[in-house]
């Protein structure tokens, strides 16, 4: 059984005496008892701090009227993209954090525009190092959206880590492969209509992946105020992914 030692720094929307913007932090614990850190950037912006490695995903600079400063982070040795849309896929983000080291995954669309890239297309696994990759379906189901997510497009990602199971889910509905998507121990799964998914299909997936930690993200101005509620034994985090 994995430990999962938690930490939150609630700081976001601060800043420090360098005037440099802070955001809320979770740690985890690994099986070998190093220390992942989870970075709450905004929306579907994530930054994993691990063994001295740094993961980005879906870097943005600016949404609406919400930005990251990337100048003001380390570079990435890891940057996962899940598709082309505006608030995932950003090539100025990406170019400031990239170093000639850097490995960047994609999906095919996303690495056509941006000219590189390792592209993964659903079903692919990857080892990076000291990083297991695994990319996953991500689509709509619902009539009348499927034209903002088409099955087959976009990625999701697992990623394990020294043992830790992270799933992002990019942007998807509750679909029938999440019943695949097994051993979980942290899951950011995003939350609005009409391009993902509703509080109660949230709901219905995090009881099929069953993960130990739930993070809803990319959820705008959704009102998650009845989420927990109804996922007993899951430990869900509301963080300032909006």
């Amino acid at each position: 059984m994995k430990k999962l030692l938690t930490c939150l720094l609630a700081v976001l929307g601060l800043t420090t005496a360098c005037g440099q913007k802070s955001y809320e932090i979770d740690e985890f614990t690994t099986k070998s008892g190093k220390t992942v850190k989870f970075h709450a950037l905004m929306h579907a912006c994530i930054r994993i701090e691990f063994d001295g490695k740094e993961i980005q995903i879906d870097p943005v600079q600016k949404l609406g009227n919400r930005t990251v400063d990337y100048t003001a982070m380390p570079k990435a040795d890891y940057i996962f993209v899940t598709h082309e849309h505006g608030d995932h896929y950003d090539a100025n983000a990406i170019k400031q954090l990239s170093t000639d080291n850097t490995q960047l995954v994609m999906n095919k669309r996303c690495a056509d525009m941006y000219g590189a890239g390792k592209v993964m297309v659903n079903g692919d696994e990857l080892q990076l190092n000291d990083v297991s990759v695994e990319a996953v379906s991500a689509y709509n189901i619902t009539e009348g959206h499927t034209q903002f997510h088409p099955k087959g497009r976009d990625n999701g990602y697992i990623l394990t880590i020294d043992g830790l199971r992270i799933y992002i889910a990019g942007d998807t509905e509750d679909i029938p492969e999440m019943s695949q998507i097994k051993n979980i121990d942290i899951a950011f799964l995003p939350c609005n209509q009409p391009y993902t998914m509703t509080p109660d299909q949230l709901v219905r997936a995090a009881k099929i992946i069953k993960p130990k930690v739930l993070f809803p993200y990319h959820y705008g101005q959704t009102d998650l105020s009845g989420v927990a509620e109804k996922l007993k034994g899951i430990d869900v985090r509301i963080r300032h992914y909006e």
